[in-house]
């Protein structure tokens, strides 16, 4: 464990978000393939149950030795997890009727509007500038019978957006991954409306129930935790736009276990993000320095 937290704590966050992204879109490649046997609305649901529990045990030693919380840092972190709950709500009633990859780039709208909030220098405005430009090629927006899709995936943006934000306060905590764990939690809590209701499946199938605790895994317990890391190490904005590594990850992942072939003018749009992630300023967060 301590191997590992040296790592995230000293690997560069280009890498970090890579290792990210790929556990993310695993999870997403297996959580659409559960979309036949069980309602999206449903496997988000156990996403987060699985992915709590799972951050809950191993948080249990920084619980006991990190003493009490305040009320502001309790706030926080529901916040935290209930934003995260229905960004994963959300997403999955989402990439029920869009690409993977294209959901996944018109879901960023969110981080790039915090990095445009935030951003300071003309090269990184130049960074923001050509990720934009990447993301709107690749949303590819169409109306039409992608309507309901696209409701879904602008709401998944606001609270990736919420999730950014908060997480970075969360982060600042400095308590590891419990503040995630607790956070999921309470957010599993908020949407059970949702997701209970259709869970029948799951429970009748214990290979199901499984499979979704596997997505939260990889998804949550391990996009999310390294999410936890990085943040502590860089500003929000640096942090906003290094999520468009983010699409690109998911068009990839469409097109090798989907069969979401991506066009030409997709393979530009990733060509567009990739070149402002390398442009951006590569600035790091001081040891005394608190989120914005």
């Amino acid at each position: 464990m301590r191997g590992l937290n040296r790592f995230a704590n000293t690997a560069p966050p280009e890498a970090l978000f890579i290792i990210s992204a790929i556990g993310q879109y695993c999870g997403a490649v297996i959580a659409v393939r559960l979309f036949d046997d069980l309602a999206p609305a449903s496997v988000a649901w156990f996403r987060v149950i699985g992915a709590a529990l799972v951050l809950s045990v191993i948080s249990i030693p920084t619980l006991r030795r990190g003493g009490r919380w305040s009320r502001e840092q309790l706030l926080a972190v529901s916040l935290f997890g209930i934003s995260t709950a229905l960004m994963n709500l959300f997403f999955y009633l989402a990439i029920q009727r869009l690409d993977l990859g294209k959901g996944v780039a018109i879901e960023f709208i969110g981080p790039i509007t915090v990095a445009a909030l935030r951003t300071r220098t003309s090269r990184n405005a130049i960074a923001l500038f050509s990720a934009v430009i990447g993301v709107l090629i690749l949303s590819g927006i169409e109306l039409g019978n992608q309507t309901v899709g696209l409701l879904y995936i602008f709401l998944a943006s606001i609270m990736w957006a919420l999730y950014i934000v908060i997480g970075a306060k969360v982060a600042r905590f400095d308590r590891g991954v419990s503040g995630l764990g607790v956070g999921l939690l309470i957010g599993a809590i908020f949407i059970a409306p949702f997701g209970a209701p259709t869970s029948g499946p799951a429970f009748s199938a214990p290979g199901i129930l499984a499979t979704c605790f596997l997505v939260g895994i990889l998804s949550n317990a391990i996009g999310y935790g390294i999410d936890q890391f990085t943040l502590r190490r860089i500003p929000v904005r640096r942090f906003s736009l290094l999520l468009a590594l983010l699409p690109v990850t998911a068009t990839i992942f469409g097109l090798l276990f989907l069969d979401q072939v991506p066009s030409i003018t997709d393979l530009i749009g990733i060509s567009f993000v990739l070149a402002g992630v390398l442009v951006q300023q590569r600035d790091t967060l001081q040891a005394t320095e608190v989120a914005a």
